[in-house]
């Protein structure tokens, strides 16, 4: 049987600063410092000119989730995500007590800057699960 490999998930984005800082705040992840650098901002600052800015990378702290890799592109936008995150707020909770539980979550992340689009009511397949926006329009859902 092959291992299991390690993986990064990698966004385009216009400000890949803001959106890994915003990341952050979701999943509890760190933005690193860089070998040889006290703070990200001072690495950032070191880079030529036109690569100031194009970059920007989180992590879990715990070392278990994956890696969030930002990059700036030219273009913004401008369709559905063919991939989207599932952050698992509610996990084992059901009725009520799951929908309090996505309620709250999504409104610390309204505060941070996310975008509520819709709540899923509970089906005869799928718990209820609310899917939003990112600061630059990614398609998430709170599950």
């Amino acid at each position: 049987m092959t291992s299991i490999k390690q993986f990064q998930v990698t966004f385009d984005c216009a400000n890949p600063e803001r959106v890994a800082r915003f990341w952050c705040e979701v999943l509890g992840y760190v933005v690193p410092s860089p070998k040889g650098f006290a703070t990200w901002d001072e690495f950032d600052r070191s880079q030529p000119l036109e690569q100031q800015g194009s970059w920007c990378a989180c992590t879990d702290p715990s070392g278990v989730g994956p890696r969030f890799y930002f990059q700036r592109v030219p273009e913004g936008k401008v369709a559905k995500n063919r991939v989207h995150l599932d952050v698992r707020v509610a996990t084992g909770l059901v009725g009520e007590e799951r929908l309090a539980t996505l309620e709250a979550e999504c409104a610390r992340l309204v505060a941070l800057g996310a975008v509520r689009v819709a709540l899923l009511p509970a089906d005869e397949e799928n718990e209820s699960c609310i899917t939003m926006q990112d600061i630059e329009g990614n398609e998430f859902c709170l599950d």
